[in-house]
């Protein structure tokens, strides 16, 4: 690691934090995590100071505030070299609620697809006037191939996908580069309570391939690596059996 600062967006993001642990383990000194209710991230704080972190800050960040994006991110990269940003806030959102409730639905398309691409085009812009730094796009197996148990999530999702993909290819040669992530069922606090998935990781499984990738600035990554082989052989089932999958 350089100098630089490594930001998360979603502060409190069990694999952002858990990203910033490792980056500080490598070297880096400076993190910024922003997320709502800033001041209650003492606990994260504090336990990257603990390992080794010599500068933590903590800024307010409303990811469905769109107005807000700009002179926030302004500001950070004014301040501080920004080697790598992670956007890792999101949500799951209740499936069934949003079969019916068109505003649930529309909210949770915001947050995890319309609220990414404002905030990726603001940063893929500060980035490359800086003229390096990494970013790192949480998209998911969800919207490789959407399925009718989490069409809502993995529609946003799936969305995401081809948008970093595309920022992805725009960012060569500027010195910028994307790496997008695509885990599998994540066991978490955004899952908890929810049976776990065939090959499910964790949040320090997905931050270990993360770190992993950007070392080796690979431009996607699969967690667990098997998912991309899984769903090469998914892509071709037939619809109807498709839709009866599980979440």
């Amino acid at each position: 690691m350089s100098d630089g600062a490594v930001l998360v967006l979603g502060g409190r993001s069990e694999i952002g934090v858990a990203v910033a642990h490792r980056l500080v383990a490598q070297g880096a000194r400076t993190v910024v995590l922003a997320a709502r209710r800033a001041d209650d991230l003492v606990a994260e704080r504090e336990a990257l100071l603990a390992a080794g972190a010599t500068t933590v800050e903590c800024l307010d960040f409303d990811a469905d505030d769109l107005s807000s994006h700009q002179p926030l991110l302004a500001d950070v990269a004014a301040r501080h070299h920004l080697d790598v940003v992670l956007v890792s806030f999101g949500v799951l959102g209740d499936q069934a609620r949003a079969e019916t409730d068109p505003a649930h639905a529309v909210a949770v398309v915001h947050t995890d697809y319309v609220a990414q691409v404002h905030v990726l085009t603001v940063l893929a812009t500060l980035l490359r006037a800086q003229g390096d730094g990494q970013l790192v796009v949480f998209s998911s197996v969800a919207g490789v191939r959407v399925r009718r148990a989490n069409y809502v999530y993995g529609s946003a999702k799936a969305g995401l996908d081809g948008f970093a993909s595309g920022l992805a290819d725009s960012l060569v040669g500027s010195g910028v580069h994307l790496l997008l992530v695509r885990p599998g069922f994540v066991v978490g606090r955004m899952t908890e309570g929810m049976s776990p998935a065939p090959l499910s990781s964790t949040p320090d499984q997905v931050a270990d391939a993360v770190v992993a990738g950007l070392r080796r600035r690979k431009d996607v990554v699969w967690v667990p690596g098997v998912l991309r082989v899984a769903f090469t052989a998914m892509s071709l089932l037939p619809r109807p059996l498709w839709r009866r999958l599980p979440r």
